[in-house]
């Protein structure tokens, strides 16, 4: 049985219209600065996914830089100091 199928026997409650998928890809777009600003709103359900991938992991990638460059700015400051304090927080 196709997944298709299995889908709309689970129940139509739980089906998602092919017109919300839609619109979900149409919010996610909104989300990607590569797509955001595009002339043509016409883009592809699936490069608005691979899109969204390659966002997620260049915003882990960025999340990572600056808690590393927080790491080493606490290493230089005085570990009693409120600023110290604040990069802690930050991290944690």
């Amino acid at each position: 049985m196709s997944s298709r199928r299995s889908r709309q026997s689970a129940g139509s409650s739980s089906r998602i219209s092919d017109d919300q998928i839609i619109d979900l890809v149409a919010k996610l777009q909104q989300f990607l600065p590569e797509l955001r600003n595009r002339r043509s709103s016409k883009v592809s359900a699936s490069k608005v996914l691979q899109e969204t991938c390659n966002y997620i992991r260049s915003l882990n990638r960025e999340v990572d830089d600056l808690s590393e460059r927080l790491s080493q700015l606490l290493a230089t400051l005085d570990s009693d100091s409120a600023e110290a304090a604040i990069i802690r927080s930050l991290i944690m």
